[in-house]
């Protein structure tokens, strides 16, 4: 098989590359994935998403979009970015575009909407944020404290997942060392 042709490893893979996670041996669970290690995936996950939310706040306030309008974006292009960044990595392993789809999809889709509910739930909720213009510090202070919020509860979500061989596990099959 190519490398082109390459599919996602079977679920029975994925869980074989879980111990990577963790050197220590204990038991497969919450207590083998380290905090530094969901906190690493949470932010590779946020990198995607940060782009697409700053890029969709952006081009949403210089252009005067209602609020709705905005946050539809933002949202739009975080997936679009935290995909696609995820998609690099497994098609740099050699995996067709269809299956690599298929692994962002499972690896990402839990984290990206936790981190978009949060930080566009807090962008709406901060007096003014919205309306305040891309030039303004209340702006960018609150996207900034958006995306903080949204990294910090999104963490235990992604180790929770990972100890079951969800989310960024799924990934973790392609990476190389």
């Amino acid at each position: 098989m190519s490398k082109a042709e390459k599919s996602p490893p079977e679920p029975h893979a994925v869980e074989s590359a879980q111990p990577h996670w963790h050197a220590d041996p204990k038991p497969a669970g919450i207590s083998s994935v380290s905090w530094s290690d969901a906190a690493s995936a949470t932010l590779h996950c946020l990198t995607g998403c940060a782009i697409g939310e700053v890029l969709g706040m952006v081009i949403g306030t210089s252009l005067g979009l209602h609020n709705a309008a905005t946050v539809i974006l933002s949202v739009a292009l975080a997936f679009v970015f935290g995909y696609a960044l995820t998609m690099r990595g497994v098609l740099r392993a050699g995996v067709g575009f269809t299956s690599a789809l298929k692994v962002a999809l499972a690896a990402d889709t839990v984290s990206i909407l936790i981190m978009e509910i949060l930080d566009n739930a807090i962008m709406v909720l901060v007096p003014g944020a919205m309306d305040a213009g891309i030039s303004s510090l209340l702006f960018w202070g609150a996207l900034a404290f958006s995306l903080l919020v949204a990294f910090l509860l999104t963490t235990p979500v992604n180790r929770w997942m990972i100890s079951r061989g969800k989310g960024h596990a799924v990934v973790h099959a392609y990476h190389h060392h």
